[in-house]
């Protein structure tokens, strides 16, 4: 009996054991489900806080590009405000073209005995920027002209006094009936420095050169012959006009100048120099040109042709009244025009 009850007893105790196991398993699941169940919620809440913040942060990027949008924009239509305001409305006959005038600026006195800049050197380059050809109009600064606006008649070097590099542009505008891209302005003393960048300039002095003029606090002594000429030299040859010929002698100097120069920018040993050259211009060049004409100038310059640019005088001869006027030859200047910008490139019928 005793042994009967003890089977009895191992079987229930057994049987007890087996449904706590079962308790114990089914309580594990239901842990385990609620544990589950509270992942999801977590995963759920963090999701909709995640799809909320993307959808802030898209909004916000979203008007921030619309913005930035509109501020490139209203920054592109007030570039074109000022260079309309600068060179005047542009040709499309000329897009085959980059006309740059430079302006080379000197000290002057005027009647009222005020200092005040006026242009000393004045040149139209234009390229092609097909070729990468570059042509070059020389001025002689004191051709007679009619500025624009009704502002009257005046010598060229003049007009810069009056109203500036964007009336220059506008009067050479008006006298040759094209389109000028952009300006610059250098005074001789900054072109001087950029002549010591690039290592000087070899030429050929045709004449011995000889100049005093305290006021000025100029004193020119060159010699004929083959000269390596630094920043000053560069400036004395330049600035030069003792003789029979006057400006015009220095406009031709200017043309034989420009052309060494030309030569010496295409050498190779000067493109580890072009960042010196470049901070110069950076710190003391006045240009019209701005960010949206960056990457047009950069491959305007890099199409340069190895050809010397070809350099014009402006045709005409000296006043019969003044012989220190230059007076424009209107169709022998109108040929030149129309030879450097022929009808069936610039889209004339």
């Amino acid at each position: 009996m005793s042994e009967y009850n003890a089977e009895e007893l191992a079987a229930q105790l057994q049987s007890e054991n087996s449904r706590e196991n079962i308790k114990k398993r089914r309580k594990e699941r239901a842990r385990k489900r609620r544990i589950a169940v509270l992942k999801s919620i977590v995963r759920l809440i963090f999701t909709v806080f995640l799809m909320a913040a993307i959808c802030t942060a898209g909004y916000y990027v979203i008007g921030f590009g619309i913005q930035a949008y509109r501020d490139v924009r209203n920054m592109y239509e007030a570039y074109l405000i000022r260079q309309e305001a600068n060179r005047g409305e542009i040709d499309v006959r000329f897009d085959g073209y980059t006309n740059v005038l430079v302006l080379g600026l000197d000290d002057a006195v005027n009647m009222d005995n005020d200092e005040e800049k006026r242009a000393d050197a004045i040149l139209l380059i234009s390229m092609e920027n097909a070729t990468g050809k570059v042509r070059i109009l020389n001025i002689p600064r004191d051709t007679w002209v009619e500025m624009p606006q009704n502002k009257g008649e005046t010598r060229l070097s003049n007009v810069y006094a009056v109203g500036g590099a964007p009336l220059m542009v506008r009067t050479i505008n008006q006298m040759f009936d094209i389109s000028i891209h952009q300006y610059v302005v250098i005074d001789l003393a900054t072109f001087g420095r950029i002549v010591d960048a690039v290592g000087g300039i070899d030429l050929y002095v045709e004449q011995n050169m000889d100049y005093d003029d305290p006021e000025a606090e100029l004193s020119i002594h060159m010699r004929q012959g083959y000269r390596h000429l630094d920043g000053k030299g560069a400036e004395y040859y330049l600035r030069y006009r003792s003789d029979d010929l006057g400006d015009l002698g220095r406009t031709q100097r200017q043309q034989k100048f420009v052309k060494a120069f030309y030569a010496k920018l295409l050498r190779v040993d000067t493109l580890p120099k072009i960042p010196a050259i470049a901070d110069i211009i950076k710190q003391n060049v006045t240009t019209s040109a701005e960010l949206f004409d960056s990457v047009h100038i950069g491959n305007v310059i890099r199409k340069l042709s190895i050809e010397p640019p070809r350099t014009i005088m402006l045709p005409g001869d000296f006043s019969r009244n003044d012989d220190t006027v230059w007076i424009m030859d209107r169709a022998a200047t109108d040929e030149i025009i129309h030879e450097l910008f022929p009808p069936e490139e610039t889209g004339k019928e």
